[in-house]
């Protein structure tokens, strides 16, 4: 979808920001640009939309040159979403989704429906359409620009660190919502960020570079981090790299077995009765986990679940290795609970089983 021939950009005072990048961004994945300050992935990213032309070589979407093409019906044709999402704080957040659609002439009807519909995919209510900006918070004006990009169903979307001013929970949640919607939308989107968590969480490769604006490896995140290229790379990612691939490995491989359970609505002495040691596991009337019960706290209750119950969060077949090591260390009983789909109880992973498969992947 996105070519990089052979591409240097060397600015008037004689910087240079991209030198003699050839590369491919192949079309409906995630592609991660990811470095220090002053390194180049922003210049990249920015001669895509031609915001930043190149001094050398070419720059192809689908196949052609963008410097053919006019650079505002370019841009049009490509979703942008900065950071700090650059909404007009003027117009209502309806009117900011519709910018692009009433830009190409889609007549303010259809491009207000169309804004309507967006704001629904990227998790915001209809009341807030008739807001302005300033009375959105951080997180909500991201989505908004998320949807503005969005507006004119571009096969492309660039992103240049559109979640770095919001706090760090805000931060996962809308990661989380990008990756929803990249499940369903497809696009080919290139993501420029710092934060190399953020880069393996969402990115499908990721290219990292260095100053000078050289990229010194283009892989899948498992690959980067299993064989950096070199000791820059290495010192990039971290001491904690060997985490970071396990949080890409699944639990689909790990084995679990049967666990004793009490429900939250069993009496104390039931609970006594079916305990083996100091913890058992109280599940929901719906089979759901609900936490581990110290039994010996249990005296003077009437039922399981008006005592306190050290938390639980049961993991399904899609979650990480990493977050069953977690939970190993983390649970009173050195157990990762296990359920289905649906979050029902179906068994549990002991740390010795869960420390075995993380050993067999090294």
């Amino acid at each position: 979808m996105i070519r990089f021939e052979s591409v240097t950009k060397r600015f008037a005072n004689g910087t240079t920001a991209v030198d003699d990048l050839s590369v491919e961004f192949l079309e409906g994945g995630i592609t991660v640009l990811v470095g220090s300050s002053g390194c180049g992935k922003t210049t990249t990213l920015r001669m895509i939309n031609r915001l930043v032309d190149p001094t050398s070589g070419t720059v192809s979407l689908g196949g052609r040159n963008v410097r053919e093409l006019p650079a505002a019906q370019l841009r049009r044709g490509i979703g942008y979403v900065i950071q700090q999402a650059g909404l007009f704080p003027h117009r209502t957040i309806l009117d900011n989704i519709a910018t692009v659609p009433t830009l190409l002439g889609w007549g303010r009807r259809k491009a207000r429906a169309r804004a309507a519909e967006l704001l629904e995919v990227v998790g915001l209510t209809a009341e807030s359409g008739k807001r302005y900006p300033h009375q959105l918070s951080g997180g909500q004006q991201q989505r908004v620009g998320v949807a503005r990009a969005l507006a004119a169903d571009p096969p492309v979307l660039l992103m240049d660190e559109p979640f770095g001013a919001v706090d760090p929970v805000v931060r996962t949640l809308l990661q989380d919502e990008l990756i929803r919607l990249q499940a369903e939308l497809h696009k080919t989107i290139v993501f420029v960020t710092h934060d190399i968590d953020e880069a393996v969480r969402l990115g499908d490769r990721i290219a990292v570079f260095r100053t000078g604006g050289h990229m010194v490896q283009f892989a899948p995140p498992a690959e980067l981090l299993a064989r950096p290229a070199d000791d820059f790379v290495a010192g990039f990612l971290g001491a904690e790299r060997g985490l970071k691939l396990l949080s890409l490995i699944s639990l689909q491989d790990v084995p679990y077995e049967p666990i004793a359970a009490v429900r939250t609505t069993d009496t104390a002495a039931r609970a006594r009765a079916e305990a083996t040691g100091r913890w058992l596991l109280a599940v929901s009337p719906d089979g759901k986990p609900a936490g581990w019960v110290d039994v010996h706290a249990l005296d003077g209750s009437d039922s399981v679940g008006q005592t306190a119950l050290t938390p639980v969060r049961g993991l399904t077949d899609s979650d990480s290795l990493l977050s069953a090591l977690n939970e190993t260390v983390s649970s009173p009983t050195g157990m990762a609970v296990r359920v289905d789909a649906a979050g029902v109880l179906v068994g549990a992973s002991r740390d010795d089983v869960v420390h075995a498969h993380q050993r067999s992947l090294a």
